[in-house]
């Protein structure tokens, strides 16, 4: 009877431990078969999945596929590129496609897509996606990506969802970021340069859970031109815990 109970015991731990959250990294490469000489098409596309705790890794591979898809497809059918080893093909494709129509215009497509945890607690899951793509012009274009998600359930958190009162917490992040960059309380937020549509403050499109605070991100394009680069700003978590729904 002893021995039964013990068996059971274990059963129950081995199945207990088959369902919890845990993550993979896997890599998806692909180089075009065209003659080339310098700057080969190539991408490769490095991403954690998530396994075990069937419904939540679904959910939460599903958006990941989706914000990547949205990265670097550049085909006219995105139904067919269902996987990351098709949409690695299809980026080649549309490549080769491109070249076969502008054979003197077309070269060195590049695409580098690299996803990480950036942040997991009991509350929330921050997944990042540090992105860059070239596919012609002057220059390629780089940035990040947050995706956060409820780990309990594996649904999507939205940034509206994080604060418990976000037009509050709006209000103080824009004072601190004009501290940051220098913009006088009164003047206009893009008095200094800036590019904020319709000339107010906004929240950025990516918010980052990191070990050191919550990092409000603007990529490129966001709130300054491409020359300007990138805004940030980071609060310690102990300056903003009453603002937050999620630690």
């Amino acid at each position: 009877m002893k021995h039964y109970a013990i068996l059971v015991f274990l059963f129950l731990m081995l199945t207990s431990c088959s369902k919890e959250l845990s993550f993979d990294n896997e890599t998806f490469k692909k180089e075009s078969d065209l003659p080339c000489k310098n700057d080969c098409p190539k991408i490769t596309i490095e991403i954690p999945i998530a396994k075990n705790a069937a419904i939540i890794s679904d959910s939460i591979n599903k958006k990941v596929f989706s914000v990547v898809k949205e990265i670097v497809y550049f085909g006219e059918n995105p139904s067919k590129s269902n996987d990351y080893k098709t949409l690695a093909q299809s980026f080649i494709e549309s490549y080769e496609e491109m070249h076969k129509k502008f054979p003197t215009e077309t070269f060195g497509w590049e695409g580098k897509i690299k996803g990480n945890i950036e942040f997991e607690s009991d509350q929330i899951l921050n997944i990042k996606i540090d992105h860059y793509t070239f596919t012609g012009g002057a220059h390629g274009y780089q940035g990040f990506r947050s995706l956060l998600f409820n780990p309990q359930t594996g649904k999507t958190i939205f940034n509206d969802q994080l604060f418990k009162n976000e037009k509050e917490f709006k209000a103080f992040a824009e004072e601190e970021f004009r501290k940051k960059y220098k913009i006088p309380a009164k003047a206009n937020i893009n008095a200094t340069g800036l590019m904020f549509e319709n000339d107010k403050f906004q929240l950025p499109q990516n918010i980052f859970y990191t070990e050191e605070g919550l990092l409000l991100y603007y990529n490129s394009y966001e709130a300054a031109s491409y020359a300007d680069g990138p805004k940030e700003l980071l609060f310690p978590y102990e300056k903003i815990n009453n603002y937050l729904n999620y630690r």
